[in-house]
């Protein structure tokens, strides 16, 4: 039996072949979660990415927040200490989930944590002002990113936002992207990545809200990063 298949356990296929040692395997979520690790994958831009998404997070007291999927990292406890928000914390797999209660247990009351598939999402319609994702697109293949857009337009409320930080399209000139053996490896660790690379996130997220009824308020606002290798998207919807 391949090794990946122990790791099913109600997560998708495509998570247990491709990530098992890095979401998973218990010691991949102890070695992965170390900061000097996270920094060195996100070549020493993971401050700078934390710091420019936690600038589009929305602070309303009584805004409801989704951060969609755990990650490894400050993200979860910054938003937690940041403000007095409510926020919904979701993955599908339960080691993720048991590492985010560790670093939130002085939070509790407002860190409501669930295990759930992006794809096929659990909440009612309109059910939050903000759905956050922290690179979470570029690991899904294409149709099951295209399942977790349909899945944030119906979550997120006319009005509210989407806040999304990932890699930015292709990279053509960057020096990274121009050296061949990494673009190979990076493609080989990071299988999704190269479609994702060429996808029109505006474009699919808002196909996906017009099919909930809702558009887009406006272009999006976008800060690149690392050359242009990363970026911070933040979606308006349009109020009703």
């Amino acid at each position: 039996m391949r090794l990946y298949k122990k790791f099913l356990d109600g997560v998708p296929e495509y998570l247990a072949r491709y990530y098992w040692w890095a979401y998973l395997w218990r010691w991949g979520i102890w070695f992965f979660d170390h900061q000097p690790v996270i920094n060195a994958i996100l070549f020493g831009q993971y401050d700078r990415l934390l710091k420019k998404t936690l600038a589009q997070v929305e602070t309303r007291p009584d805004a409801k927040l989704l951060q969609l999927t755990c990650v490894y990292g400050k993200l979860t406890p910054l938003l937690l200490s940041g403000a007095r928000n409510e926020i919904h914390l979701c993955d599908i797999a339960t080691g993720q989930l048991q590492l985010a209660r560790r670093k939130t247990l002085h939070y509790t009351e407002r860190c409501h944590l669930a295990r759930m598939n992006a794809e096929c999402l659990a909440y009612r319609n309109d059910a939050f002002d903000q759905v956050i994702v922290f690179f979470l697109f570029h690991e899904m293949p294409t149709s099951a990113r295209h399942k977790a857009y349909a899945e944030i337009a119906r979550v997120v409320r006319p009005g509210g936002s989407v806040l999304i930080t990932e890699y930015a399209a292709t990279p053509q000139q960057h020096w990274l992207y121009r050296f061949v053996p990494f673009r190979w490896l990076l493609g080989h660790l990071e299988p999704f990545l190269p479609g994702f690379w060429q996808e029109d996130v505006t474009e699919k997220l808002n196909d996906a809200l017009r099919q909930n009824s809702k558009a887009l308020n406006g272009e999006p606002g976008v800060e690149h990063c690392f050359a242009d290798f990363y970026r911070i998207m933040r979606f308006n919807i349009a109020a009703r």
